[in-house]
């Protein structure tokens, strides 16, 4: 030890534990300034009561007006579909498109709007049906919502690598689902994109119905 190092036969300077806990604390301020809020908020589960944001989200949603859209591509063969809206269209917004949908179904005239998933079925034109609505062209494509219906477990290479799913999955602003023979939830409606039997929810998921 130095003559610089001591006085009076003690160290002089700071604690090597007072170093060691500056440096944890200074950590984890900078983790909190680079994660962005939304990553560290936890998704809304599908069975939860319906949140404050979602209510507000809701109320605003009957005195908005629908935005436009329009048809982008269609899967028969899993009963889905993509629609899309302009790129400023507001969460608000998209959910008024959802429950206009919803509305359009029950009443008889969502046919025609889009293109019947079970044109044939005596329960509704409309009995199985997932409707994806995208505000990025990119994404409002067949490739995607193939993707999104065929679930996250499905390897890679079945639909091709251009889109992954996690990256479709963000993208999704609203989502319209139906399946009249399940008699116990027919219809579920949300904001972003959820899969219930995997566990993963988008940044933006909140249901709506």
């Amino acid at each position: 030890m130095s003559d610089s190092e001591k006085q009076n036969g003690k160290r002089v300077g700071v604690h090597p534990l007072i170093v060691v806990f500056g440096v944890i604390f200074a950590l984890w301020i900078f983790t909190q300034a680079i994660i962005p809020e939304s990553k560290k908020i936890q998704p809304p589960q599908g069975h939860e009561s319906q949140s404050v944001q979602t209510a507000t989200i809701l109320e605003e949603a009957r005195t908005t007006d629908v935005p436009t859209f329009r048809m982008t591509a269609t899967v028969p063969t899993m009963n889905a579909i993509s629609i899309l809206v302009p790129e400023q269209t507001t969460d608000t917004q998209v959910a008024a498109l959802v429950a206009y949908l919803r509305d359009a179904r029950t009443d008889g005239t969502l046919s025609s709007i889009l293109t019947p998933t079970t044109p044939n079925n005596d329960l509704d034109q409309f009995s199985i049906a997932s409707i994806f609505i995208f505000s990025d062209r990119q994404y409002a494509v067949e490739e995607a919502i193939q993707i999104l219906s065929a679930g996250a477990h499905t390897p890679g290479d079945i639909y091709g690598k251009e889109i992954p799913y996690e990256v479709a999955m963000e993208h999704v602003r609203g989502h319209y689902m139906v399946n009249l023979n399940n008699k116990t939830k027919s219809e579920q409606g949300t904001l972003g994109f959820g899969e219930v039997a995997t566990g993963l929810y988008s940044r933006r998921y909140l249901p709506i119905f």
